[in-house]
């Protein structure tokens, strides 16, 4: 073999060996990637199984909050010796169940009592709302706007309210749609759509805001959540945070007792909004717990089990609204959303 043929064994040599490295890279890489998606999918068949128990057994949590309390059960009490109502602990606490959850899961429930309800919302109370959005030297002519496209959405008519927005407003936009000209929501994001609504409430979370589940007007303060108390008059930051430390510690039983919270001028507009109902009607989160030290930015969730100032990592978990009429009937389930968007859990901002 001359040199000229050594030569070329040699550079075809070379070639074989640099194709077979490639091709048993690539062969590595893509048996990790299998061996990585495989895990990760059983990890997320374990978290959705997990997942999915712990709304079961919230569930089972509602229907027994409607049985007797068994004779000699030891009720809960405060500071003072005063017993808690166990209704009230469906205010996105996070729950140790009676049939426990999974040590690593977190379940919040939430009743619709605490939420504002827009299928019972009159015009002057949306015009309170209206107002306490655009803040103090708001427009006047601006909120009488918003007003006429509300009333253009929820009336039973195409006509035209002066100032307001009907089908040929709706009709002109880049993706076209109609007026709905029905009083009841379907969805509460249903709101955005309303000509203005959706800047208006840019920053509000509606799904932890409002209902449009129940006959009720009234929203009780032991279950409110947090955005509902900063949409409602009379009540500032501040008082807010007064009002979720004072439940975390007592319930409150009547509206006087939020009088010794609020000043007199904020219970003049506050009070017409306040009761003491509960309802039929919940939103049940439930997620994998996740490391504090580990995952994520804070946000305003917090977890209150373990550490009542720790922030919690998690933003999204698997939704459900049920129903839940007695103990002897499953609930009926009316929206389920697996990666709905967790409401302001933060213990309150108070300095103890």
């Amino acid at each position: 073999m001359n040199r000229q043929q050594h030569g070329a064994v040699m550079i075809m040599v070379l070639w074989t060996a640099v194709v077979m490295t490639i091709l048993v890279t690539v062969l590595a890489a893509n048996i990790r990637l299998s061996a990585t998606t495989a895990f990760h999918n059983k990890a997320g068949n374990q978290d959705y199984a997990a997942v999915m128990a712990t709304l079961h057994k919230a569930e089972m949590e509602l229907m027994m909050e409607r049985m007797q309390v068994p004779v000699g059960q030891e009720l809960t009490l405060n500071d003072d010796g005063e017993f808690r109502i166990p209704a009230y602990r469906f205010n996105g606490q996070p729950l140790t169940l009676n049939y426990a959850a999974d040590d690593d899961m977190v379940v919040r429930i939430y009743d619709h009592a605490g939420k504002i309800n827009l299928n019972r919302m009159e015009r002057d109370r949306m015009q309170r709302i209206i107002e306490k959005r655009l803040g103090e030297g708001f427009d006047p002519r601006e909120v009488q706007a918003l007003l006429a496209a509300w009333e253009d959405w929820t009336d039973l008519n195409s006509l035209l309210t002066p100032g307001g927005a009907e089908d040929d407003y709706y009709q002109s936009l880049e993706t076209p749609y109609t007026a709905r000209n029905v009083p009841e929501f379907d969805t509460v994001e249903e709101l955005r759509l309303i000509r203005g609504f959706d800047e208006l409430f840019a920053d509000v979370n509606l799904e932890a805001a409002f209902t449009i589940y129940g006959t009720g007007s009234a929203v009780n303060p032991n279950l409110a959540s947090r955005e509902a108390l900063r949409l409602l008059p009379g009540l500032d930051d501040d008082l807010v945070e007064e009002i979720i430390a004072h439940r975390e510690q007592t319930d409150f039983r009547a509206i006087r007792e939020v009088g010794e919270i609020v000043p007199l001028e904020g219970m003049v507009e506050l009070s017409p909004w306040l009761g003491f109902n509960t309802s039929s009607f919940y939103s049940v989160y439930a997620y994998p717990a996740r490391d504090n030290n580990n995952d994520g930015d804070a946000g305003d969730n917090a977890v209150q089990s373990q550490d009542p100032v720790a922030a919690d990592p998690v933003q999204q978990a698997m939704m459900q609204i049920m129903e839940v009429r007695s103990f002897n009937n499953r609930a009926r389930i009316y929206q389920v959303n697996p990666y709905a968007r967790l409401p302001d859990t933060t213990p309150a901002r108070i300095d103890r």
